[in-house]
Formats: C-alpha cells, structure tokens, sequence
C-alpha cells in the first residue's frame, strides 16, 4: 500500500492563520499579501509580502513512503523606514515561533532560515523598506 503523499494547501493555510492576527494590531495593523504587497497598499504603508513554495516531500520510512513534508516559506516585511521594516519583521518572527497546526498532520515549530538586510526599494514613491525572511515548515503524519 502506498502512502498518500502530504498536501502543500493545508500547511499554506495554517501560517496564514498565524499571520492573520497581524492585520488586528493595536499598535499598528499589518497587512498580509499573497505573491506580492496587498492590494491596497494599507495607508501606514506597513506589510508584508507571503511567498510559500510547493513544498518537498520527504522519505519516512525504508519503504520509501513519501509522506514527511518541508515547506520553504519567505514573509518580505515592508515599512516606510528601516526601523519599520524591521519592527514588521519582529512582529512575524513573534507570531509564527509556533508550533503551526495542520489537520492530520504533526508540525515541528516553524524554523527561522534568516535573510538578507534590510534593502530600500526606490521603484515606490515615496521609497519603502524591506526584508525578507525566510522560514522552514515541516510536517510529518499525525
């Protein structure tokens, strides 16, 4: 009997759900955009940008059962200044430093891969500021 191979949709839909109580903050709400910024760009011109991959499916047993899953995960934090960017930034490191749940399916907490510094993108008027970070999700049958 061959295993069922791990989906990518309900590991995708599990961290936008961590992510969605950024969009509630009191000290400044944070948009999420899928592929790219939101449309609208929100007015304090704080978000962030979600990128998740298909995912790799990985080897569980000698029997070549690929039923383990890693996700590669990148959330780009945008604000109008450095310091913004990077307080976007903090503010998904603090929400996605869980353990994600995915129905039937056993999660390891989300790893922090790093990224790059923080970058200034000119093609924008007045200019934003940006940093990507890169996150590991990996899931493994309940």
């Amino acid at each position: 009997m061959t295993a069922v191979p791990p989906l990518a949709l309900p590991h995708y839909n599990a961290i936008r759900a961590a992510l969605a109580p950024l969009a509630d903050r009191a000290t400044g709400p944070i948009a999420v955009g899928d592929g790219g910024a939101p449309d609208p760009i929100p007015e304090n011109r704080l978000y962030v940008a979600l990128y998740v991959s298909p995912g790799r499916a990985t080897v569980a047993s000698l029997a070549d059962d690929r039923t383990g899953l890693v996700l590669a995960v990148q959330v780009t934090s945008v604000g109008p200044t450095p310091e913004r960017a990077l307080w976007v930034a903090d503010r998904v490191r603090e929400v996605l430093a869980v353990r994600l749940t995915v129905a039937g399916r056993g999660t390891w907490r989300t790893e922090e891969q790093g990224g790059p510094p923080v970058q200034r993108d000119d093609g924008v008027t007045p200019p934003l500021y940006f940093v990507p970070v890169q996150y590991r999700l990996t899931s493994i049958p309940a």
